[in-house]
């Protein structure tokens, strides 16, 4: 057994998403770590901050890097972190004379904290096509199955007839909303980290501001000024967002699951669960796994709040309270959009009558 669900050999088969499972892998963190070192010696060497050379001797071993994990695991039990060991390994590698430029002015959260942006900038366009294809499937559905007359519900119990468009409507809205908000958010959002050892740039005298919008735009990144090392509302509404999308389908899942009991029976999914006991079941597995994502996620978000509580100019707890919950919370969506997406092609609608 595993500790998390989403990375269990069974259960990922459930609520995971091999996107999500790919980005938050240390293989992807590894490479985009590597590619802020890279970047960096090169901003760095346009403004003469280090040698060219030394600039090109380290992108040569960044690009085919492969560190001595059982190193890297040690080091991260005794630095809290990756990156000290990773840069010791990184300016053994590159050698003298310029293994002294390797990392110059930066510092460990500089590269953790760039190399999150790095990946979620891809995965937050998945989730975006995710999401429209979603909405599309969900106007679809209204269009075709829109003007059947349903059975309004209020308080779980029967009220006035309804049209199934107009329950299909509840779902897609909000849908509709996280896309607007995830316009607004990411460019704030997906925002370069660089701020050197307190977060002021000092390292590197007058040239900080410069190199960090050459390093921002080599990576594609905004360049964020003032550096937000201990202010992480933008990593918070993350996981706000994360937290509406699934719980949006959560009440999806949640209202299909009532509307196919047997009593009610407006729709059936296809290909419902089996169960070990009773031939006849056909339990509605997708519809309930939105809700217990939809679930984890809420219950997800107090933590993330807690890790808006940086000290002073840096936080080590807040900071690995964060990378505790928020992979698991961008797998929950992710399995969610997955679940969500295949779920709508599972319905059938009994005939009228």
């Amino acid at each position: 057994m595993t500790i998390s669900a989403f990375d269990h050999p069974l259960l990922s088969g459930l609520v995971g998403d091999e996107a999500v499972a790919q980005a938050v892998s240390f293989e992807a963190e590894l490479r985009a770590m590597l590619d802020f070192e890279a970047a960096l010696a090169r901003a760095e060497a346009a403004e003469g901050l280090i040698p060219a050379e030394a600039a090109d001797a380290i992108a040569a071993v960044c690009s085919s890097f492969e560190p001595d994990m059982a190193s890297l695991a040690a080091g991260t039990q005794r630095d809290g972190m990756v990156v000290p060991d990773l840069v010791r390994q990184l300016r053994k590698a590159v050698g003298e004379p310029n293994a002294a430029h390797v990392h110059f002015g930066s510092t460990s959260q500089d590269v953790i904290d760039t190399a999150l942006m790095l990946r979620l900038k891809p995965l937050l366009a998945d989730f975006q096509g995710r999401l429209e294809a979603l909405a599309s499937a969900l106007s679809r559905l209204a269009d075709a199955e829109g003007d059947r007359e349903i059975m309004g519900r209020t308080r779980m119990q029967r009220a006035l007839p309804i049209r199934l468009g107009d329950r299909i409507a509840t779902w897609l809205a909000p849908l509709e909303s996280h896309l607007g908000r995830l316009t607004k958010m990411t460019p704030e959002l997906l925002a370069l980290q660089f701020g050197g050892p307190v977060g002021n740039r000092a390292s590197l005298g007058d040239k900080g501001d410069v190199v960090a919008a050459r390093l921002a735009a080599e990576l594609g990144l905004e360049s964020a000024n003032p550096v937000w090392h201990a202010t992480r509302d933008r990593i918070a509404e993350l996981a706000g967002w994360l937290s509406l999308v699934t719980g949006s389908l959560g009440k999806m899942g949640q209202d299909l699951a009532i509307m196919a009991q047997n009593e009610i029976g407006e729709v059936r999914f296809k290909t419902g669960g089996g169960s070990s006991a009773m031939a006849h079941k056909s339990n509605p597995v997708a519809a309930e796994t939105l809700v217990a994502l939809a679930r984890f996620n809420a219950t997800q978000i107090s933590g993330m709040h807690h890790a808006l509580i940086h000290e002073t100019e840096r936080s080590g707890a807040a900071w690995t309270l964060e990378w505790m919950i928020l992979p698991q919370m961008m797998a929950a969506t992710g399995g969610a959009l997955r679940i969500a997406a295949g779920m709508l092609d599972d319905l059938e609608f009994p005939d009228p009558g």
